[in-house]
């Protein structure tokens, strides 16, 4: 029997967060929420430090050395979740991040809130009373910024034309073919609703997004930072709040200057795999012949979006059908494979993936950016599947959403270093089990290694050594056989997520180190089913937790 004073803490840390994250409620598939929106403004900040000041002092209230089992690793969770989010909220770092990508206010709405589910005459209902606010939380957003530039806090040029330029091709979009009308509600008369839809998004969304446009060409434009400035070290307190944001995103005490020599590291070691693998496929072992050819050859890029889902579908098939090889047998939710929304796609990374709903409504997703095929390299999206999808992201979050005995707060956590480590880990996994349909597609994968191991590097450079925007993607055309979109498209991400790119390289080095210090310590009693099984069954954790849950499963096996 767990401590009950914690148990309910942990309910009360949740229910702030679904009172404060409302459309992450409603892709959760929990009622209650599908007619909110959360408030962006200064003042719901205050709120979210308030929620977290009050979880922390119940924290304070409980000795944790009394604790054992699952309620060590909530009580240890809960009070790490409490400071970063805390130290996060405080560094207000979205205040400059005004950007076209996933990260972009724009971006998310017009991408996410067309993917919830409508499955009933309610929740169809309760969409059109958000669409009908959302115009009011673009305004709020607009006011945010505006309060950071009266703090000299500035936006980068870059980002401010990208939304402009953004902005320009929604409102330029066909009434009926906008992606905040798109979705087909449940319960209600059809067509009355498209109607009701189209009208909310005419008269409000759509006027506040022009207020958005003027204010950002005859506003922010001018005084915005231009490339050679674009990290958040040239804005008062940006320094201090990329501390505190890389502690977030990977949830160690590495300090930034320690992440980017970790990262000059990992980057000189892959060049020998690309020398290795590259003589066996090219006929070369110059890393620079090699990632040249890997990313201006023709012949190795798509021609459709169709031979992408193909691609991407045969890899998610042959890793599902390989699971018990290194997984125990999980009954979770299913996986499917959508395209990114084309309003999204442009600015958009390769790919992303959405969690199932709770109650079932709607499965896992590995979404695609098929934008542009004839610019995306088919060797990378084997190993893109793989971490998006299975053994990757979806088995991680799938199997979480099944763990009944945790509190609902861990069942639906992210910790960006666990999820994103994990994701990592996987592409170095389907290796081991001989996924990879051939050398090139490990290429692919090693490539990818090279590109998370150049996110130390560059989100480093630019946020905390103030390296230009040229030289960071200079770094990783020299680095990785990424496509110069895709670069462009990750060093503009950095730049509008500071420190979120840290956790990918950061968390899988932490769980290899783990998988061969519990190998070497239990020799031939290891069993890679049970590592894993022991990394994912408590839910999405931070690196610390993990490491007290594998040493445990150490002395328990040995």
């Amino acid at each position: 029997m767990g401590d009950p004073r914690l148990a309910a803490l942990a309910q009360r840390y949740f229910d702030f967060h679904l009172a404060d994250n409302p459309t992450s409620a409603s892709f959760y598939g929990i009622p209650g929420y599908d007619d909110k929106l959360p408030d962006p403004s200064r003042e719901g900040d205050r709120v979210r430090l308030a929620h977290h000041a009050e979880i922390r002092a119940g924290l304070d209230g409980i000795d944790a050395d009394a604790l054992a089992g699952q309620d060590r690793i909530t009580y240890s969770m809960l009070a790490r979740l409490v400071a970063d989010q805390t130290a996060t909220i405080n560094a207000a770092l979205a205040e400059v991040g005004l950007s076209n990508t996933i990260t972009g206010p724009v971006s998310t709405m017009l991408s996410s809130l067309p993917r919830l589910s409508l499955n009933s005459g309610q929740r169809s209902r309760d969409y059109l009373v958000r669409l009908g606010a959302l115009g009011e939380y673009f305004d709020a957003v607009l006011e945010r910024y505006r309060q950071a530039a009266e703090e000299g806090r500035n936006q980068t040029k870059r980002g401010v034309r990208a939304v402009i330029e953004q902005i320009d091709d929604y409102l330029g979009t066909e009434l009926e073919k906008d992606p905040l009308v798109s979705p087909t509600p449940s319960g209600v008369d059809v067509e009355e609703w498209k109607a009701a839809a189209a009208e909310l998004v005419s008269q409000r969304v759509r006027p506040a997004l022009a207020r958005w446009r003027e204010a950002l060409e005859t506003e922010f434009l001018p005084d915005s930072r231009l490339d050679d400035y674009v990290g958040v070290c040239y804005t008062p307190g940006g320094s201090d709040g990329y501390a505190a944001v890389s502690r977030t995103f990977t949830t160690t005490d590495h300090t930034p200057e320690e992440i980017h020599r970790i990262g000059l590291e990992e980057v000189e070691r892959l060049r020998g795999e690309f020398a290795e693998i590259g003589a066996r496929v090219l006929g070369t072992s110059d890393v620079a012949e090699i990632v040249g050819r890997l990313r201006e050859d023709l012949t190795l890029r798509y021609e459709t979006s169709d031979q992408i889902l193909a691609d991407v579908t045969e890899a998610l098939r042959r890793a599902e059908a390989a699971l018990p090889k290194a997984f125990l047998d999980y009954d979770i939710a299913p996986c499917t494979i959508e395209v990114i929304p084309e309003a999204a796609a442009k600015g958009a990374t390769l790919a992303y993936y959405t969690v199932p709903a709770a109650d079932g409504s709607r499965p896992g997703t590995h979404w695609v950016n098929t934008y542009e095929p004839a610019t995306r390299a088919r060797f990378e999206y084997e190993a893109l599947a793989f971490h998006e999808s299975v053994p990757g992201h979806h088995l991680q979050f799938a199997l979480g959403q099944t763990l009944d005995g945790l509190p609902q707060f861990r069942r639906f956590a992210y910790v960006t270093a666990f999820g994103e480590g994990w994701g990592l880990y996987t592409e170095r996994l389907c290796d081991e089990i001989g996924l990879y349909s051939g050398d090139l597609q490990r290429l692919g994968m090693v490539s990818f290694d090279a590109w998370r191991a150049c996110r130390l590097v560059v989100d480093t450079g630019m946020h905390l050594y103030g390296w230009s925007r040229d030289r960071a993607v200079a770094f990783m055309r020299e680095n990785t056989a990424l496509s110069e979109v895709n670069i462009a498209n990750e060093i503009d991400r950095y730049i509008a997520w500071p420190g979120q790119a840290l956790a990918y390289m950061i968390g899988r080095r932490h769980i290899g180190a783990l998988r061969e210090r519990a190998r070497e310590a239990l020799g031939d009693a290891f069993d890679l089913r049970h590592f894993h099984d022991r990394i994912l069954s408590n839910g999405s954790i931070p690196l610390e937790t993990m490491t007290g849950v594998v040493e445990d499963w150490i002395a328990e096996a040995a």
